[in-house]
């Protein structure tokens, strides 16, 4: 079962060696995310849509990055996202960012799934960051129930997993020192799928996972 999903949020002509780890290690991977400027960006990169077309033909599972602004950011937007992520980059799916937790945003998100799943989205993750509601698990293939840096991970108890058995949940660490085994504390607290990486700050998702590279 493959357990590691990569948000890796920098450009492929950039960092071209990290993006050549992360093809490498493709066997090894629930999925990558794609966020090539904070969504698909107003117009195609080449850079990414080359990138992207290697990692398909790996077998990697993508995903647009789409911000859904806790649930503020209009419809509209969100679905402009969705499509020009399907249409450039030829995403399986998407990873719905910043997702609200509460019952009552819930028929918005609900509308936001229908469409992302009429536009071919065959994998769903939202990250929510925290626990949501668990009529959440119904949306989605992906619930990511924390984000956040390991010194608050190691100290967050072990919770009992209230989500429909339909769906995976992820976590996503950062600021991890080397060694520290993520994987096994995401398996003590119900999470199947997660990603460690050394970065910390307001941008930790420009580092790697531990064991797929150099990290900066």
């Amino acid at each position: 079962m493959s357990t590691l999903l990569v948000p890796y949020y920098e450009h492929p002509a950039v960092r071209p060696a990290e993006w050549a780890a992360i093809l490498a290690a493709a066997p090894r991977l629930y999925g990558v995310v794609l966020n090539p400027a904070s969504g698909p960006g107003d117009r195609p990169d080449p850079g990414f849509a080359e990138t992207a077309a290697r990692l398909r033909t790996a077998g990697v599972t993508l995903l647009g990055y789409t911000d859904t602004g806790y649930g503020t950011r209009p419809y509209e937007d969100v679905v402009r996202d969705l499509r020009r992520h399907r249409e450039w980059y030829g995403t399986h799916g998407a990873f719905l960012d910043q997702v609200p937790t509460d019952i009552g945003a819930l028929p918005h998100c609900e509308r936001l799934t229908v469409a992302a799943r009429t536009l071919g989205c065959t994998t769903l993750a939202l990250n929510h960051g925290t626990p949501p509601h668990p009529a959440y698990a119904a949306l989605a293939d992906l619930l990511v129930t924390f984000e956040g840096p390991w010194t608050t991970y190691r100290r967050t108890p072990v919770q009992p997993r209230n989500y429909a058995s339909g769906v995976r949940l992820c976590h996503l660490v950062y600021g991890v020192p080397p060694g520290a085994d993520v994987e096994g504390a995401a398996r003590e607290r119900g999470a199947d799928v997660h990603c460690a990486v050394p970065g910390t700050g307001a941008h930790p998702w420009g580092t790697l996972p531990h064991g797929l590279g150099s990290a900066r």
